[in-house]
């Protein structure tokens, strides 16, 4: 029974170490901070994780009432700062309902991305309001301590602090048995988290008896002390709040993208790894070092084997998307004579439409996909076919054009050959053979 006790109150020995693998998951690492108007994208990823944050804003949201109503009719400054307290760990779940209604909607050529951004706004609202609230709760505080006023009804004022305790206590066992049984390190530290927040609400309790033994500063005292911690509480939550919006994100996550990487075979090195947050989901974009011997097909089955171990490594990871680089992509190109460029390619296909030709850029001469239109992720390989071996051109996004796709290397002479576009977006595969012909007295000027 002892044994029993002691796992419903979250010290047995569920703890943490029940979780499917080894790996920490983007924000889990390093621990959770308790902040309001942000919800952890870890408890975001499961159905059961939603619906303890329902249950746990409803148990709170009542406590928050009844409290209030008692702080009303018997003037507690401590039983305001704790009301506020409640009522800012409640509306944490509501950024959260706000997020997952305008998600519905489908991304249009206004909102590329959809409105993921939607929850940071409403968080960052939240934050305002609870801001505005705990000034007002210290502003109180302190005119209470020059000018001391009566309060009555104690022992309803002490009511409502046991009130705030057991709401909070309930709060933190229910959170910390369902983290346990989805493996969510973020949901079992709110549990905690929530346990600290209900000997908060004792506190008003402690308040109470203090004016009742004679000492009628002990309300605004209490007060104080809680919006003290409110301010602490604020601090916390916008700076996650404004660090999204900012497109940062926690180091754990580029350790753990990095982690993932070393897991696959055949990626020799990745470079310029970028992530981001869209509400609750994660997007990514890295470049990965291949080998240049080998085939797209290779190139592509390691590329796809990176994104399976990624969406792995962090479930609430949504959309990666990898560029290939070559092995010896920083080495200085060689000087060519200028040419004049074999006629392009039109592409028009259920992958992408566009136009594929040899141009000159201040490094040489390179091979580019002008794109019109292309589906998602898209990836893009030359292979020309030479009387030595075929030549692999992988085709990497522009940073000063995405509407380019262009290799690193110029495409070997001469440059009149028979090749294949090969293309790949979405689990689709694509080869489109064509021919480039060096219009008539092709050569150096």
């Amino acid at each position: 029974m002892l044994n029993a006790a002691r796992e419903w109150f979250g010290y047995g020995s569920g703890g943490h170490g029940n979780a499917g693998h080894s790996h920490s998951h983007g924000s889990e690492e390093g621990g959770h901070g308790h902040t309001h108007g942000v919800m952890d994208p870890t408890i975001a990823t499961t159905t059961r994780g939603i619906w303890a944050i329902k249950w746990s804003f409803t148990v709170l949201f009542i406590a928050a009432l009844i409290q209030a109503a008692i702080m009303a009719f018997s003037g507690s400054i401590a039983l305001l700062a704790d009301t506020i307290h409640n009522f800012g760990d409640a509306v944490t779940a509501i950024p959260l309902w706000f997020a997952f209604m305008l998600a519905r909607r489908k991304p249009s050529r206004t909102f590329t991305y959809g409105l993921g951004r939607a929850e940071d706004l409403a968080g960052l609202t939240i934050v305002g309001l609870i801001l505005f609230s705990a000034c007002v709760a210290g502003w109180q505080s302190v005119q209470r301590l020059m000018n001391p006023e009566p309060i009555g009804y104690l022992g309803w004022v002490a009511a409502a602090g046991i009130i705030g305790f057991v709401a909070n206590e309930w709060v933190a066992v229910f959170r910390i048995r369902v983290g346990r049984e989805i493996n969510s390190a973020a949901l079992i530290a709110d549990g905690y988290h929530a346990r600290t927040d209900g000997f908060t609400s004792l506190a008003v309790v402690l308040g109470a008896f203090g004016v009742w033994m004679g000492f009628p500063l002990a309300d605004p005292i209490i007060g104080l002390l809680i919006t003290v911690a409110i301010f602490g509480i604020v601090w916390q939550s916008a700076r996650a709040v404004v660090t999204r919006m900012l497109d940062g994100v926690e180091p754990g996550v580029l350790d753990e993208i990095e982690h993932a990487a070393a897991h696959v075979a055949g990626v020799q090195a990745i470079h310029a790894v970028q992530a981001r947050w869209l509400g609750h989901k994660l997007h990514a974009e890295l470049s990965v070092q291949l080998d240049t011997s080998l085939t797209v097909a290779q190139a592509q089955a390691i590329v796809a084997a990176l994104k399976a171990e990624l969406f792995e490594h962090l479930p609430v990871l949504a959309h990666v998307s990898i560029r290939i680089e070559d092995a010896d992509q920083g080495t200085a190109p060689a000087a060519h004579a200028h040419h004049h460029a074999p006629d392009p390619f039109g592409v028009n296909c259920a992958l992408a439409e566009g136009r594929l030709e040899i141009v000159d850029t201040p490094q040489g001469e390179r091979k580019r996909f002008t794109l019109f239109r292309h589906a998602e992720g898209l990836t893009a390989a030359v292979v020309i076919d030479r009387p030595a071996g075929p030549e692999t051109l992988f085709l990497l996004p522009d940073p000063a054009d995405h509407h380019h796709l262009q290799s690193t290397d110029a495409p070997g002479e001469p440059h009149e050959f028979d090749a294949r576009l090969t293309l790949q977006a979405n689990g689709t595969s694509l080869d489109l053979p064509f021919r480039m012909t060096e219009p008539e007295g092709h050569g150096p000027h």
